[in-house]
Protein backbone atom coordinates (compact mmCIF):
# COMPACT_ATOMS: atom_id res chain seq x y z
CA UNK A 1 0.00 0.00 0.00
CA UNK A 2 1.54 3.33 -0.99
CA UNK A 3 0.92 6.41 1.47
CA UNK A 4 -0.58 8.90 -0.54
CA UNK A 5 -0.45 12.10 2.32
CA UNK A 6 2.52 13.32 0.79
CA UNK A 7 1.81 13.64 -2.85
CA UNK A 8 2.12 16.79 -4.30
CA UNK A 9 0.67 17.68 -7.40
CA UNK A 10 3.59 19.12 -10.16
CA UNK A 11 2.41 22.10 -12.74
CA UNK A 12 5.96 21.54 -14.42
CA UNK A 13 8.25 18.35 -14.92
CA UNK A 14 9.77 16.89 -11.72
CA UNK A 15 13.37 16.66 -10.82
CA UNK A 16 16.02 14.09 -11.92
CA UNK A 17 17.66 13.40 -9.13
CA UNK A 18 21.60 11.29 -9.75
CA UNK A 19 22.93 9.40 -6.55
CA UNK A 20 26.16 7.34 -6.50
CA UNK A 21 25.32 4.19 -4.71
CA UNK A 22 27.40 1.98 -2.04
CA UNK A 23 26.99 -1.30 -0.43
CA UNK A 24 24.96 -0.40 1.91
CA UNK A 25 22.15 1.71 -0.18
CA UNK A 26 22.54 -1.18 -2.70
CA UNK A 27 21.49 -3.59 -0.56
CA UNK A 28 18.66 -1.78 0.68
CA UNK A 29 17.81 -0.98 -2.26
CA UNK A 30 17.57 -4.79 -3.25
CA UNK A 31 15.66 -5.13 -0.64
CA UNK A 32 13.21 -2.33 -1.11
CA UNK A 33 12.73 -3.17 -4.79
CA UNK A 34 12.12 -7.22 -4.09
CA UNK A 35 8.58 -6.68 -3.79
CA UNK A 36 8.16 -5.69 -7.55
CA UNK A 37 8.34 -1.82 -7.08
CA UNK A 38 10.82 0.10 -9.64
CA UNK A 39 13.87 1.67 -8.39
CA UNK A 40 12.27 5.20 -8.58
CA UNK A 41 8.90 4.17 -6.92
CA UNK A 42 10.99 2.51 -3.78
CA UNK A 43 13.31 5.38 -3.30
CA UNK A 44 10.75 8.31 -3.60
CA UNK A 45 8.62 6.15 -0.77
CA UNK A 46 11.98 5.80 1.33
CA UNK A 47 12.13 9.81 0.91
CA UNK A 48 9.09 10.31 2.19
CA UNK A 49 9.39 7.22 5.21
CA UNK A 50 12.38 9.36 5.89
CA UNK A 51 10.66 12.59 6.53
CA UNK A 52 7.98 10.44 8.55
CA UNK A 53 10.28 9.02 10.81
CA UNK A 54 12.31 11.91 11.21
CA UNK A 55 8.89 13.96 12.14
CA UNK A 56 8.40 11.16 14.72
CA UNK A 57 11.28 11.16 16.23
CA UNK A 58 11.31 15.24 16.61
CA UNK A 59 8.23 14.91 17.98
CA UNK A 60 9.55 12.32 20.51
CA UNK A 61 12.55 14.24 21.52
CA UNK A 62 10.25 17.57 22.02
CA UNK A 63 7.64 15.20 24.25
CA UNK A 64 10.63 13.99 26.51
CA UNK A 65 11.56 17.65 27.06
CA UNK A 66 8.31 18.37 28.06
CA UNK A 67 8.01 15.52 30.06
CA UNK A 68 10.88 16.50 32.13
CA UNK A 69 10.19 19.86 32.32
CA UNK A 70 9.29 20.69 35.84
CA UNK A 71 8.06 23.99 35.32
CA UNK A 72 5.83 22.74 32.32
CA UNK A 73 4.57 19.54 34.32
CA UNK A 74 3.29 22.57 37.04
CA UNK A 75 1.08 24.68 34.90
CA UNK A 76 -0.20 21.37 33.44
CA UNK A 77 -1.33 20.72 36.74
CA UNK A 78 -2.81 23.88 37.32
CA UNK A 79 -4.36 23.93 34.50
CA UNK A 80 -6.01 20.44 34.58
CA UNK A 81 -7.07 21.79 37.95
CA UNK A 82 -9.12 24.98 36.83
CA UNK A 83 -10.60 22.69 33.92
CA UNK A 84 -11.69 20.70 36.52
CA UNK A 85 -13.41 23.25 38.60
CA UNK A 86 -14.98 24.19 35.49
CA UNK A 87 -16.32 21.13 34.15
CA UNK A 88 -20.31 21.00 33.87
CA UNK A 89 -20.55 17.49 35.75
Amino acid sequence: MVDTSYEVSYDGPMAVVNFRTDERSERALTELTSDGSTTSEAIRQALVDAVRLRRREQMRAESLALMNNDDDRARSRRILTDMDEVRAW
